[in-house]
């Protein structure tokens, strides 16, 4: 049976290796936005389908069984498509999203649902600003002139950044004393990040709380499908599903 994963997070890799070794025939797609991307098992793709109807197209050309949405859970667009190509196939989707952050005693957490919402917040309340959200969204920080902002992602950010600000370029994982010491060293006194979930990136929430850092947490858009959409939150989750389909 073959098998399209929407990848690109750890749990996608994850799941292309234990389906390949239960024996399905697995095609990851990788949206391409990082230039050297860890690769899974089995065979990849890169780039995009050309929206809906191009994924539709695709699943019908390679005889695809089912789709696995692995993708990050912010990645609202492919999510949005791969949903409205099942529905148009009849080919069963799976949403593997991971388990969003929940707040434990001792988090200053402050919930919102936009990334505007939050570069309002940051910009009004605080100076040093510690920006962990990936290099796509950065543009509503830039319209603060004041405040000094760490911003860390992956590659290079093409958006416009804040006039005062310090690049760092870096791939997790990250533990909880380099973040305690990034956090300390740059005077932080605000973490913005995406409610994204795994321990891959976790460790910032640790040394946040372990300081007394607020975090501005921009939630997760719904998923497309609402209450309609299959959820696992771990690949042995898909595995279970899949054999009871």
């Amino acid at each position: 049976m073959h098998a399209l994963i929407l990848g690109g997070t750890a749990e996608a890799r994850e799941l292309a290796r234990l389906m390949m070794g239960q024996g399905w025939w697995v095609t990851s797609s990788l949206a391409g936005r990082v230039a050297n991307p860890h690769l899974p098992v089995g065979e990849v793709r890169i780039g995009g389908f050309g929206g809906p109807a191009g994924l539709a197209r695709w699943i019908f050309d390679n005889d695809i069984e089912v789709i696995i949405d692995a993708t990050h859970p912010f990645a609202e667009k492919i999510s949005t498509s791969a949903a409205e190509a099942a529905l148009a196939t009849g080919v069963p989707l799976i949403s593997l999203h991971r388990k969003p952050w929940e707040p434990v005693p001792g988090d200053r957490w402050l919930p919102v649902a936009s990334m505007d919402e939050a570069a309002s917040i940051a910009a009004r309340d605080y100076h040093h600003i510690f920006l962990t959200i990936g290099r796509q969204q950065l543009a509503p920080f830039a319209r603060d002139p004041h405040n000094l902002y760490v911003i860390r992602c992956v590659e290079k950010p093409t958006a416009p950044l804040p006039a005062r600000h310090r690049l760092i370029l870096s791939r997790g994982p990250f533990d909880v004393a380099g973040e305690k010491e990034l956090m300390v060293g740059n005077q932080i006194d605000c973490l913005v990040t995406k409610n994204s979930g795994g321990q891959l990136t976790a460790a910032k929430l640790e040394a946040a709380r372990s300081l007394g850092i607020p975090v501005v947490m921009v939630e997760r858009p719904p998923l497309p499908g609402g209450s309609r959409a299959v959820v696992a939150h771990t690949p042995v989750e898909v595995l279970r599903l899949l054999r009871e389909m």
